[in-house]
């Protein structure tokens, strides 16, 4: 496994030393965001010299973009959210190849308008689904236009809320340019942490052929509850890293929801 991080753990002035620190740390793989730099995380456009200062940088630094923070709410109630969502993607997704990596990861989102992380009732409703496929629909070619994987994230408060909801998007759209970003934090809705073992097994039955990268952090209760680092609450990380060793596959495995100081 190659263990990473996100950069927005590291605030910096310059990406330059967000990197920098990346290193000190022992680590050469990252998620990285614009925002990390001082742009909207989803921009209107990009400048291509933009994006081929940031690949010097991290070419000179000998660090690997895993992934792209490309996240915006897939299922908002309203159209025009969606719509602007999906022309920002094509402008991340045009410039991967300058920023030297072909993975954006994905909120699949929900019916609370107010932010991408609350559930709502709704998000089980024929017409939530039908939002997220007709959204998805408008992405995927757009993915693989630019050679682009396209990473959705199971997680109990979106659309996407489990496994086996997940399986049924990736079988729905039938696209070799999406995957799954697995986070064993985000599967447990109220109730279910007495059925960890068989929750975490289940998922990589499902979806451990699709796993492009994982997200490490912890949880402290169930429901939406995965926003602590890892290691300090209460997911079995020993069966977590057994199943991600299973896939057979050398996967990027990026620490977030932690702060500077518990990084090392």
């Amino acid at each position: 496994m190659q263990i990473g991080i996100f950069t927005r753990t590291f605030p910096r002035p310059t990406l330059s030393e967000i990197l920098e620190t990346v290193v000190a740390h022992g680590l050469s793989s990252v998620q990285f965001g614009f925002d990390d730099i001082g742009l909207a995380e989803m921009p209107d456009q990009l400048d291509p010299a933009i994006c081929d200062t940031i690949r010097q940088e991290f070419a000179a630094q000998g660090v690997h973009m895993a992934a792209l923070s490309g996240t915006w709410n897939m299922i908002h109630p309203d159209l025009a959210e969606r719509q602007a969502g999906v022309r920002r993607l094509g402008v991340l997704a045009a410039n991967c190849a300058r920023l030297g990596t072909n993975v954006i990861t994905l909120c699949t989102g929900t019916r609370n308008a107010s932010s991408m992380w609350r559930p709502h009732p709704d998000n089980q409703s024929a017409d939530a689904w039908h939002d997220l496929t007709a959204t998805m629909a408008q992405a995927l070619p757009l993915a693989e236009a630019h050679n682009v994987i396209l990473g959705v994230e199971p997680e109990v408060s979106n659309v996407i809320d489990s496994a086996e909801r997940a399986r049924r998007l990736l079988d729905e759209m039938k696209s070799p340019n999406l995957k799954i970003v697995m986070d064993g934090a985000n599967l447990f809705h109220h109730g279910e942490l007495p059925r960890m073992s068989e929750i975490l097994d289940r998922a990589f039955e499902l979806l451990g052929d699709d796993i492009i990268i994982a997200h490490a952090k912890d949880l402290v209760r169930d429901g939406e509850a995965g926003n602590v680092a890892a290691g300090t609450g209460l997911l079995d990380y020993e069966r977590y890293l057994q199943l991600l060793d299973a896939t057979g596959r050398d996967l990027p495995i990026l620490l977030h929801s932690l702060s500077e100081q518990q990084a090392k």
